[in-house]
């Protein structure tokens, strides 16, 4: 028998993101070897249509740490922040 290994991360919105994703903040479950972008993805198949249109705007950290490649793997108990553009001055 096959075990699958999952890890949980907490995905935490602000600003505008929050209000897309209508939460914020939520855990989500990857495979043991999952990336930003499974994490996002799970994100999006359930906070729909609103955050798929602010997420490609917007900046996302991986434990404080600004990530661009979303194909890096998220550690389990990992934090994600969901960061969109900031206007003022």
């Amino acid at each position: 028998m096959t075990t699958t290994r999952t890890s949980t991360v907490l995905i935490r919105y602000f600003a505008g993101a929050r209000a897309a994703a209508g939460v914020a903040e939520e855990h989500v479950e990857l495979a043991s070897s999952g990336s930003v972008a499974d994490a996002l993805a799970a994100a999006l198949e359930r906070r729909g249509v609103e955050l798929a249109r602010v997420l490609p705007s917007c900046s996302v950290l991986l434990d404080g740490i600004a990530v661009h490649d979303h194909a890096a793997v998220v550690p389990d108990g990992a934090e994600l922040d969901v960061l969109p553009p900031f206007a003022g001055g």
